[in-house]
């Protein structure tokens, strides 16, 4: 029996400008340790918005959330900011990378912050972590110094070094040609299935969510 990691019970969500509006409507939903699911639907159908409170960035919402069958609804700015270091990784359409580092320093970097392992320890995970993608070469060089692939493949490593839960990834291949979405998505599935990794992905590319464990398709604020 696969262990649930992440699971909502009547998650639901208001936006309150101009007017009322219900964007997200009871949402029940799961992924299991070990799962690389996707999440569809046309723009506007509430997709990101779900993505924000699974992240635990949003929390004015209706429902229950749970993370490793830990209740995390009204927990303190301060508890899930902890929670979301430790158990969730985050790669976005933009990488988000600090020119100012260099490509090993920004995977380091929410390790350092986290702060449950030295800086040689950190340095350690960092490596391997780039190693397993294939960018140890790469570890000394400014971020502007890499090609779009490159500078993904780059934010995945950051989304690992704190060995997370499971890792959200908004549009992970928004930004990137057809040759380098098959490379990421050839890396989630490998995470999956060779690290037991789990991956909670919205995505636009129905190619890439046809090829997941799971699609969750969304329309109006629900789940069809």
């Amino acid at each position: 029996m696969s262990s649930i990691i992440l699971e909502t019970k009547k998650l639901t969500k208001y936006f309150h400008e101009p007017t009322k509006f219900k964007v997200l409507k009871e949402i029940d939903m799961q992924v299991n340790q070990g799962e690389f699911v996707s999440i569809v639907g046309k723009s506007g159908c509430g997709k990101s918005t779900l993505l924000y409170l699974l992240s635990t960035m949003d929390t004015d919402y209706e429902g229950e959330l749970y993370i490793n069958n830990q209740l995390i609804t009204g927990k303190s700015d301060q508890e899930l900011a902890q929670l979301r270091n430790e158990n969730i990784g985050f790669i976005f359409q933009f990488h988000y990378l600090l020119p100012e580092f260099s490509v090993l320093k920004n995977v380091m970097l929410p390790g350092l912050k986290l702060g449950k392992l030295k800086e040689d320890e950190v340095e350690h995970q960092a490596m391997k972590h780039l190693r397993t993608l294939d960018m140890q070469e790469h570890a000394l060089k400014k971020t502007n110094q890499l090609s779009g692939g490159q500078k993904q493949r780059v934010a995945i490593a950051r989304a690992l070094i704190n060995n997370p839960l499971i890792i959200m990834g908004d549009e992970p291949t928004g930004n990137l040609d057809k040759k380098n979405s098959d490379l990421v998505f050839d890396i989630f599935k490998k995470l999956a299935s060779e690290l037991n990794q789990s991956l909670l992905v919205v995505t636009h590319d129905n190619d890439f969510a046809n090829r997941t464990n799971r699609i969750i398709t969304m329309e109006d604020g629900q789940i069809i």
